[in-house]
């Protein structure tokens, strides 16, 4: 018959054994409690919890695995040469770590193959959830993986996907933002720069994007034009000049993205292109280099710091329980600059 006892551990790293010994228990007991196993008694769970209080036991990441937790999560982005993702990631980890969470980071490359073997990794390592950000991996795929593991999403328009969440800057909305911009500016012969989106799916930022540049424009009377890139990947410096050196090109661009802009920006400007005298340039995410007075790009803000923290949250409450899906729209607005 075991009974209670106490322990001196003060020399030593407590460990499950320990825990047992002063509950009175087995170290099987002692584990089932720490996995949640079916059939624990309450009288057992009180010991075991009151043991592991007193003698303040941290378990293992591999025993906290058992019980369901690690306190880990996955932050899978695109790249991290967009200096628009930073400020994302390191909003959504310090939510994490205020929660007493870890974020581990993957790196997709904008390759489907490589996501799908990133979150095979993060749900074979046993992490609490995953946080994806721009993932060019199917919905469908996103669905499957989401009845593995806890599952938010940045930058992914899928609002009826039920086994996971989303979390957006309204990008429909900030493409009308964009032109409501231009017009106000006195411009009218306004433009799109997006790219060519192949096959992409509806989900994607670009897409919203240009619908809400559409949206604006019929709005106001005008005929929208859409005047595409290369493929994202593809070297678009030849393209933007060709864009510039264009007969018809417009009074005012939309772009899309600054990843573009700034370097539209830059090519007019070596082009002897005044901007905005000769071109106003509006962006999308207001990046840190928007920012610099060299550039002073006019850029509509998602609020990357917004969109991290949330995206945070709503995962913690998906790990501890949460099934009704949540996908929330976060207001952009635009920052005026010296482009427009």
């Amino acid at each position: 018959m075991m009974k209670n006892q106490t322990v001196n551990v003060a020399q030593e790293r407590v460990t499950i054994r320990h825990v047992a010994e002063d509950a009175g228990v087995s170290v099987a007991a002692v584990s089932k409690v720490l996995r949640n196993a079916y059939g624990v008694s309450g009288s057992l769970r009180g010991k075991v919890e009151a043991s592991i209080e007193k003698l303040n036991y941290r378990p293992s990441v591999a025993a906290r695995a058992m019980r369901g937790r690690t306190q880990t999560v996955g932050v899978l982005v695109i790249e991290l040469s967009n200096p628009f993702l930073p400020g994302v990631i390191e909003e959504a980890n310090a939510a994490l770590s205020e929660n007493g969470f870890k974020a581990l980071i993957g790196i997709g490359r904008s390759a489907s193959s490589i996501e799908a073997s990133m979150i095979e990794s993060m749900i074979d390592n046993r992490m609490d959830g995953v946080v994806i950000i721009a993932p060019r991996i199917s919905g469908k795929v996103l669905e499957r993986y989401a009845r593995q593991i806890p599952i938010v999403v940045i930058a992914h328009h899928e609002p009826h996907a039920e086994t996971y969440d989303t979390v957006n800057s309204d990008d429909r909305r900030g493409g009308y933002l964009a032109v409501e911009a231009a017009l106000r500016a006195g411009y009218q012969d306004i433009a799109m720069l997006s790219y060519d989106l192949l096959d992409s799916p509806a989900t994607i930022v670009a897409v919203q994007r240009e619908e809400g540049y559409l949206d604006a424009m019929k709005q106001a009377g005008l005929k929208g034009r859409i005047i595409r890139l290369p493929p994202v990947a593809v070297d678009r410096q030849q393209a933007i000049r060709n864009f510039l050196d264009a007969k018809d090109r417009p009074r005012a661009v939309f772009v899309w993205s600054d990843l573009d802009a700034v370097p539209l920006i830059n090519a007019a400007r070596t082009r002897a292109i005044r901007v905005p005298e000769d071109l106003a340039i509006i962006g999308y995410d207001n990046s840190p280099m928007a920012a610099i007075p060299l550039v002073g790009l006019t850029s509509v803000d998602q609020n990357q710091m917004q969109l991290g923290r949330t995206a945070a949250e709503v995962l913690l409450s998906r790990i501890d329980g949460r099934r009704d899906a949540r996908h929330l729209l976060i207001e952009p607005h635009v920052e005026l600059r010296g482009s427009t």
